[in-house]
């Protein structure tokens, strides 16, 4: 059993953590957010600086603003780290990397078991589709803040990283220019109450290849965020993701 602090508790993705927590035997011993009034188990907090419970492991859905004070608390008490946040600066990601020299940290932008095999089966697509135009979608409701998703740049990376040639990103088109060939668009839909859907397509001169994963409920990120922080807690200082987590 872990002991457990969820910042962001009274998020979407935190109640659904909580619960997920609790359903794996686990016990999540305090909560922090901005609004600490809640329905959960256990005392919640409006900061890292109130925390009085002892964990084994803090996992973190809740927003960059809050990322200073969630490092601070972490190296401190030396606790590891599960990070499911996205819309980090390349700034803060610098902190996020140099911290893990201190303490483990499992970082991703997307806990989905599915969206793993995407990342695996895009990089397979890119080398054997070898000269094909990529784009990359991303949908989500209409309260999403960061655009493009966590998740769409990853994709994104993935894919920059397997190309045999340098390559741009592309958010969005306008104009009168024509597709030039080494970049990569990237298109963001915003709407309604979608949960999550990620499209790759490789177009060639005489086909489409179209990789999609739709999410139908948040509770497959909670689910992969609780597996990853039973598995950073045996691990060495360092940082990891899902491709350390999960092998196919």
């Amino acid at each position: 059993m872990l002991k457990i602090i969820i910042c962001g508790i009274n998020g979407k993705i935190g109640s659904l953590l909580y619960d997920s927590a609790t359903n794996n035997s686990h016990q999540v011993v305090s909560g922090i957010d901005k609004i600490t009034v809640s329905a959960v188990d256990c005392p919640v907090y409006p900061n890292f600086y109130q925390v009085k419970e002892h964990a084994d492991v803090i996992v973190d859905f809740s927003s960059p603003s809050c990322l200073n004070d969630l490092l601070c608390y972490a190296i401190e008490n030396k606790t590891p780290l599960v990070i499911g946040t996205t819309g980090y600066s390349n700034e803060q990601e610098k902190k996020i990397m140099e911290v893990s020299k201190s303490i483990p940290i499992f970082k991703s932008a997307n806990t989905s078991l599915g969206v793993n095999l995407i990342l695996k089966l895009c990089k397979f697509a890119t080398t054997v589709l070898n000269g094909f135009d990529i784009e990359i979608t991303d949908k989500h409701h209409r309260h999403k803040k960061d655009s493009p998703s966590g998740t769409a740049k990853m994709i994104y990376d993935v894919i920059a990283q397997t190309l045999r040639y340098p390559t741009s990103p592309i958010y969005g088109r306008k104009g009168s220019e024509k597709r030039k060939p080494r970049e990569i668009g990237i298109h963001s839909l915003r709407g309604g109450s979608v949960v999550g859907e990620h499209s790759v397509f490789f177009f060639g001169e005489n086909e489409t290849i179209t990789i999609t994963h739709t999410a139908n409920s948040k509770q497959l990120f909670a689910f992969g965020a609780i597996k990853a922080a039973e598995f950073i807690v045996t691990k060495p200082n360092g940082l990891y993701d899902m491709d350390d987590l999960l092998t196919f």
